[in-house]
């Protein structure tokens, strides 16, 4: 890899952080390894890197990830966004969920901020636990049992939550029980077998 005057630029430094996070970095980053908003729009002129949205940039030949859609929005939350709901539930494979928006939980204290998400992006806010969230690659997802404790006061479509819960169930990833998915389908014929 080119490495650039001790003094200045890293592009290693730079690469490492991309290369973490599906070949995505930040303003911040970038000027962690040394870059100026200023040397980053020289590299988007020329080609060396994508601007993807307003401080998040793509180094352009790194191979694309599974997940950079999420990552770019996890980079927007400043890494302290956790995906759950029904993006959770297509991360974990649950169900026939199709979500049309990428579903963003954020600490309760982002609340007041005035964020202007994007389109594609629902808020919802929660001081989670570590227990109750894992990593699906470079993006942290909440746990299994909170992803459907979620959907169950989100309303899911009833089917929807019970195939989830069934298949979460059959490989193993949830255990115990689950009151508030049982109360919710409840009036729906329970969770069935």
């Amino acid at each position: 890899m080119e490495r650039e005057s001790p003094t200045g630029p890293d592009w290693d430094r730079l690469y490492e952080f991309a290369a973490s996070q599906e070949g995505l970095f930040t303003t911040r980053q970038g000027a962690e390894a040394g870059y100026s908003p200023q040397l980053l729009q020289h590299y988007v002129r020329i080609g060396r890197v994508r601007r993807i949205r307003r401080g998040i940039y793509r180094l352009v030949h790194f191979p694309a990830g599974e997940h950079e859609d999420l990552v770019a929005i996890w980079l927007w939350s400043e890494q302290a966004g956790t995906f759950s709901h029904q993006t959770a539930l297509a991360l974990y494979d649950l169900s026939d969920v199709l979500p049309s928006r990428i579903h963003l939980t954020l600490p309760d204290s982002w609340r007041h901020r005035r964020l202007r998400a994007p389109n594609v992006v629902v808020l919802h806010y929660a001081d989670l636990l570590e227990a109750e969230c894992r990593w699906a690659g470079a993006v942290r997802v909440t746990s299994p049992t909170r992803t459907l404790n979620d959907c169950a006061q989100a309303a899911l479509s009833p089917d929807l939550l019970r195939q989830a819960t069934q298949q979460a169930m059959h490989r193993g990833i949830v255990t115990g029980s689950l009151p508030l998915v049982e109360e919710a389908l409840k009036p729906f014929g329970g969770l069935g077998t």
